[in-house]
């Protein structure tokens, strides 16, 4: 994405727009060195130039528009002739992943950029090893043969991972209710800042759907399979360093075995459950945070029945409110661990990006 500027503050028009961007869009992963050009093919102010690179979920419609009302809110001011003019702000999407994109208004990879060294050099700072679909080139080579500028000193757009530190992190475990959105946040998290994402193989385990037709009798296998599966898993995939991510993000961490198995199991089979769970507990990575996403019982339904897993669909809001008050119980209790708690309930983390924004807050407020 391109960003430009050539009237009034241009620093701080380029910064708003990223924050907006950031706060619209998704997170701002790498940024170029911001350079100073003279206005091209018309007359007007020197232009400060960058490119940024933003993980968004959005289609690149979705974008054009949400960076055109950006511009707007802004105070550019829509062109009054066919050439070009001066604006407060310019903002372009030139490559979408490696899609070709042929609409109005919207051109992808964006046209004739490739004849202009003030995109393609910041371009090629962020992004030189990527093939223009169009031309089969790397950015690089293409930029190779023209004018070189110099950056401009002491200025550049801020990563979005400066804002929020969580590489800073070693594991992070998400946890929260059934249906609270653990897996959900923790794979935004992991693809974001890219970290070793650790999810729950529930989906795999063959007692769950059983358990929910005939909870007695399939409890104990249930929990005991879990467990053994969380504790393969954690001390395969935490405690071994991955050389290419930052960090590791978890859905779950082996503490849920204790809270769910105590609802579900007998006294007798608890208290046999809870000496082969301290047993392995020990020998586990402890988080360096631990995160709970609270929502209330309502909502958590209705997040279960829009998901729509057939064996899921008769849990009752009485057997939710066990599992909050273990957790509720667990948290109050603990005194090794680092834990966050946020209420997630009128958060729509997964579809609203100033949402996910006020959970990575609120997150790198425990910090």
């Amino acid at each position: 994405m391109a960003l430009g500027s050539n009237l009034g503050d241009r620093k701080k028009h380029l910064l708003e727009a990223a924050r907006l961007i950031e706060m619209r869009l998704g997170l701002i992963i790498k940024t170029a060195p911001v350079y100073e050009v003279a206005a091209m093919d018309f007359t007007g102010g020197d232009f400060l130039n960058t490119c940024i690179l933003v993980h968004s979920h959005k289609t690149a419609q979705e974008v054009i528009h949400i960076l055109q009302n950006i511009e707007l809110e802004m105070g550019r001011v829509p062109k009054s002739g066919d050439g070009y003019e001066n604006r407060v702000i310019d903002l372009d999407i030139l490559l979408f992943d490696e899609e070709i994109i042929a609409t109005d208004p919207l051109q992808v990879p964006h046209p004739r950029m490739e004849q202009r060294h003030f995109v393609m050099q910041p371009l090629a700072a962020i992004a030189g090893t990527m093939i223009h679909p169009v031309l089969n080139e790397t950015i690089e080579n293409l930029t190779s043969e023209l004018e070189v500028l110099t950056a401009i000193k002491d200025f550049k757009i801020p990563l979005s991972q400066k804002r929020f530190p969580i590489t800073s992190l070693n594991f992070i475990a998400i946890e929260g209710n059934i249906g609270s959105g653990k897996t959900s946040l923790s794979h935004k998290i992991g693809e974001d800042f890219n970290g070793k994402q650790v999810l729950e193989r529930f989906a795999d385990n063959p007692f769950l759907p059983l358990f929910y037709k005939d909870t007695d009798r399939y409890a104990f296998p249930l929990e005991m399979s879990f467990l053994a599966d969380r504790y393969q898993q954690l001390s395969d995939d935490v405690a071994q360093h991955d050389l290419f991510t930052e960090f590791t993000v978890a859905d779950y961490y082996v503490i849920k075995s204790l809270i769910f198995s105590e609802i579900t199991l007998e006294k007798e089979e608890y208290a046999l459950y809870k000496r082969l769970f301290n047993m392995m507990y020990k020998e586990l990575v402890k988080p360096d945070l631990y995160i709970y996403l609270y929502q209330t019982e309502d909502r958590l339904l209705e997040n279960i029945k829009k998901r729509g897993r057939a064996y899921e669909q008769n849990i009752e809001a009485s057997y939710l409110s066990q599992i909050q008050q273990g957790y509720g119980d667990f948290i109050r209790s603990q005194q090794d661990l680092k834990i966050k708690v946020i209420d997630v309930t009128d958060l729509d983390f997964v579809n609203n990006q100033e949402d996910y924004l006020k959970v990575l807050e609120q997150i790198i407020e425990a910090v």
